[in-house]
């Protein structure tokens, strides 16, 4: 069991999914969540997603999410999202984290919010599901798992075999 940076409650490594099945668990980055905030008919990525692992998201996913927010309907949805995954948060040790990313790559530092998402991920030692894996692509121990492949892998998974 570990603490949770964010609810500072304690949190079993692996996540038992329905029927006690081993889930895994993914960071979802802040273009997930507006897509399925503006997705109209059918399944959104974050949807397939939460389907598939048990979803994080960064409180600096949801800064940026909530900054894009105009209405209070639109906030209503953001905060809605949230609470569908587990938002976890800055401490000391990604704080270290994301002082190493800067360190390496002077120019992260032009881009802070995926630096700061990118140490909340690396500290946790988990992987970060995205539509914009450039975003990420200077973070070298970051793990970035593209959108189109859980999308990919999902359909493939639900083609009914001949």
């Amino acid at each position: 069991l570990r603490r949770s940076s964010y609810e500072q409650r304690t949190v079993p490594k692996a996540c038992k999914g329905a029927h006690g099945v081993s889930v895994q668990k993914i960071v979802v980055d802040t273009d997930i969540i507006l897509e399925h905030l503006i997705h109209g008919d059918g399944a959104s990525i974050l949807r397939v997603t939460m389907n598939t692992y048990f979803c994080y998201t960064t409180v600096f996913n949801a800064i940026e999410a909530f900054s894009m927010a105009r209405s209070k309907k639109e906030i209503q949805a953001v905060d809605d999202a949230m609470s569908a995954m587990k938002v976890i948060g800055l401490n000391a040790k990604s704080a270290k984290s994301i002082g190493k990313i800067y360190s390496n790559d002077i120019s992260v530092g032009k881009k802070v919010l995926p630096a700061l998402i990118a140490g909340v991920c690396v500290e946790s030692r988990l992987p970060i599901v995205t539509m914009n894996p450039k975003r990420f692509s200077r973070i070298k121990r970051l793990r970035v798992i593209p959108a189109q492949k859980i999308i990919s892998h999902s359909a493939a998974t639900e083609m009914p075999s001949h």
